[in-house]
């Protein structure tokens, strides 16, 4: 069974998080990693694994996956032929400009130099719109994500809102936290209390295709 580049980076997903921490994550845990509405998008995701013999699940179990063995991966292009390169996923949209939903859905896998990043990203996201222009970031262009949880104020972050995402500047202070443009014509973002926010990844350089 053919797999797609999300399912492929879910796998990877899955196993990073066993060497990381000993037990493979759930599923609302992927649904977030991943930008997806719901955990509804993982268990497809996941179902097409276990169809395909990479993975096994657990019914009745939170984080009852086992992985079985490492999916095929496409032929490519490469752009290098030594160790710098890394094989990432397209996995969608993120708005410069108001936040848009993630389009998770991307076949497209790119070969990068790692030189390109700092740090090392897990995947790329298409950037839509020019909010952040002043940081050098144009519509779209492919920006690296380097996926965490953690931020400092300052940086430049891919950031869900009530499952919206967004790159923006972070500012945190005086009991409350902004997202702020690189574009005069945009206003602040103000993530008000009650609102689902969360840190999807630290932007980590970018690529503009056809420059």
């Amino acid at each position: 069974m053919s797999l797609t580049d999300t399912q492929r980076a879910i796998h990877a997903f899955i196993a990073d998080r066993i060497d990381a921490e000993g037990v493979p994550p759930s599923q609302s845990e992927i649904a977030r990693a991943f930008g997806f509405s719901g955990v509804r998008a993982a268990q497809y995701h996941l179902e097409a694994l276990e169809a395909a013999g990479v993975v096994e699940r657990t019914p009745g179990r939170a984080r009852g996956l086992r992985l079985l063995q490492v999916p095929d991966m496409p032929q490519q292009l490469p752009l290098t032929a030594d160790d710098s390169a890394l094989h990432l996923p397209v996995l969608g949209q993120v708005a410069a400009g108001l936040p848009i939903g993630a389009d998770i859905g991307s076949e497209q896998v790119v070969l990068m130099d790692r030189a390109l990043f700092s740090p090392a990203p897990d995947y790329l996201l298409k950037v839509k719109g020019d909010s952040m222009r002043d940081e050098g970031i144009f519509d779209g262009d492919l920006i690296g994500v380097h996926r965490t949880t953690d931020a400092r104020s300052g940086q430049v972050v891919i950031a869900r809102i009530d499952d919206e995402i967004t790159v923006k500047l972070l500012k945190i202070g005086q009991g409350r936290i902004r997202l702020l443009p690189r574009n005069p014509d945009y206003a602040p973002i103000e993530v008000l209390p009650g609102q689902d926010f969360a840190i999807e990844g630290l932007y980590c350089g970018l690529v503009r295709p056809n420059a």
